[in-house]
């Protein structure tokens, strides 16, 4: 892997202590019982977000503040093999819907689920896991018996829930939204001349509608959200040359890994995703309720540029 230096964790820890006290004041004021936090972090993948969620883990869990800290990833809510291929199956012609990665290949319910469980300090929660070098990558869901166990019998409960993946927080569109969006790519698509670097212009506009219906499931563990983190880039398209490091490092360490041209269709699959809902992070996911959101605008050499609280 690239060396990543963590430049990130000095804007968000404060961040997060900030929204923890006042989470906290919200319930002692009522006389509640506090609930577990829940901190949404969206990362352009190759960001430096893995480093980050483990600095922040690290830092939350140990003293001073030895809060207990799980770390979800959207990614271990990727349906399991089969769903996954009858999806596939069910939409033969939506290239989006053909392997994991977009709003729709992920099992949202068992996600609900987990989340209500963490809120309600139940005890002895099993914490799915997926395998995505399963089926030859395209990956399944890990049998039960190898799931990790939090809120054990005994143990302190988790007090902050840290979810994080590329497209936490994404907020559906209205429909004409998208097709807004569709159509400006389209026509900047056929312009030809080499400007649009895109990928939502060369789709069909059901096949996104698709992704986006299916995003409004996903707002019922987003509103979970005290807090929300956003590692943004100055150009999306630096995904396409983080991914390939990522795959250049593995290379060289493992003997295997995606080549150049696997890697641009790979990431071809979910970059209609930035162009469509980026925006909406970009303006904030909590409507009217400021202060919630932390973004941190990244270079190319992944360090931040920019800091902007909203």
């Amino acid at each position: 892997m690239p060396d990543i230096i963590d430049d990130k964790s000095e804007h968000c820890i404060p961040f997060i202590l900030e929204r923890l006290r006042l989470h906290r004041e919200q319930y002692e004021s009522r006389g509640e019982t506090t609930p577990p936090f829940f901190l949404g972090l969206n990362g352009v993948q190759g960001a430096g977000k893995t480093t980050l969620v483990s600095t922040l883990s690290k830092t939350l869990s140990s003293p001073p503040h030895s809060l207990p800290t799980v770390v979800l990833s959207i990614d271990d809510l990727y349906l399991p093999h089969d769903e996954q291929e009858a999806l596939a199956k069910s939409h033969p012609d939506n290239p989006l819907v053909q392997h994991r990665g977009v709003p729709s290949t992920h099992d949202i319910q068992t996600g609900i689920s987990l989340f209500e469980a963490l809120a309600n300090r139940k005890e002895n929660i099993r914490v799915p896991s997926y395998d995505k070098s399963q089926f030859n990558g395209a990956g399944d869901r890990r049998p039960e018996s190898e799931w990790e166990t939090v809120n054990k019998t005994g143990d302190k409960p988790v007090e902050v829930v840290v979810f994080e993946g590329w497209c936490v927080g994404f907020r559906a569109l209205t429909d004409n939204e998208v097709e807004r969006k569709w159509k400006d790519a389209i026509q900047q698509a056929e312009k030809g001349d080499g400007s649009y670097k895109g990928r939502l212009g060369h789709l069909k506009l059901e096949d996104v509608l698709l992704i986006n219906s299916k995003l409004r499931e996903y707002d019922a563990l987003t509103d979970r959200f005290g807090a929300f983190m956003h590692i943004d880039a100055e150009d999306s398209l630096y995904v396409y040359h983080w991914r390939e490091q990522q795959e250049a490092a593995m290379r060289a360490e493992k003997g295997t890994g995606m080549t150049q041209e696997q890697v641009i269709n790979f990431v071809n699959g979910y970059y209609p995703c930035y162009e469509l809902y980026t925006d909406v992070l970009r303006k904030g996911i909590f409507g009217d309720e400021k202060g919630k959101q932390l973004r941190l605008v990244v270079g190319k050499d992944r360090r931040v540029k920019e800091v902007v609280k909203l």
